[in-house]
């Protein structure tokens, strides 16, 4: 018997091996959005077995200190966005079987405001149960540190791109403040994910390739910055304006 809601669809196992279904369903704020709400599994179960084009991943703990080496307090720590994979679904989709382009053992990046995230306590350790394509994209080790997000590798029909700085002065000489200045919009391809995923379950391959120079939607995407101070964004292909 296969448990299944509107974004969350798994198995759950106790120590004696005995499969049970369990519904994960996320709470609806008044705002329409969807989150997701942490669920505590009782003690008895040690093991969820995502279904469909789901993956469950173990989540980093949550940073302690700044880079600077400065002790946080519990209420100032960030949200972990970022877990190793410990398990993936079925494929299952429809009347279709998918491959997942994600694997076991990967340390993924998702986003914290995600819509259909749901968090999972597993015999005291924080999961995340999250469609594949929902994913931002693979980080090249566990406990990745924001030195290594060139190396991220998207997911999906997204583009790693790296910011073009914004312009300090106007055409005309005067400097700007801070405030004035327009967000950057323009940058450089540095990966490209595997593609959207069409009905049939297959990759549409990206038309976008590393090194081309584009122009992105102004507010898409995910930002990210280097401790050095180079700045990133994760956007899906289709939030790419043009080529320039």
């Amino acid at each position: 018997m296969q448990a299944t809601t509107t974004f969350q669809r798994c198995r759950i196992f106790s120590a004696p091996a005995l499969a049970r279904p369990i519904n994960l369903r996320p709470q609806r704020r008044n705002s329409g959005v969807c989150a997701s709400t942490a669920v505590e599994l009782p003690s008895q179960y040690s093991k969820v077995a995502p279904k469909g084009d789901l993956v469950l991943a173990r989540v980093a703990e949550a940073e302690e200190k700044t880079t600077a080496g400065v002790l946080l307090p519990s209420s100032a720590q960030k949200k972990p966005t970022s877990g190793d994979i410990v398990a993936v679904g079925d494929g299952k989709v429809g009347e279709n079987t998918q491959t997942f382009d994600l694997k076991v053992g990967e340390t993924i990046l998702y986003s914290k405001f995600g819509i259909g995230v749901t968090d999972v306590t597993v015999q005291g350790d924080l999961h995340i149960l999250i469609r594949e394509d929902d994913v931002i994209g693979t980080m090249p080790r566990s406990r990745a540190t924001a030195d290594e997000i060139p190396d991220l590798k998207p997911a999906a029909d997204r583009v790693l791109i790296k910011v073009q700085d914004s312009a300090d002065v106007t055409a005309g000489g005067v400097l700007l403040p801070d405030s004035a200045k327009e967000k950057p919009i323009a940058g450089t391809v540095v990966r490209v994910g595997p593609g959207k995923r069409e009905k049939d379950g297959s990759r549409k391959a990206p038309i976008l390739k590393e090194g081309d120079s584009v122009l992105y939607f102004k507010w898409a995407g995910d930002n990210m910055e280097t401790p050095s101070g180079d700045k990133y964004v994760v956007v899906h292909e289709i939030d790419v304006l043009c080529k320039v």
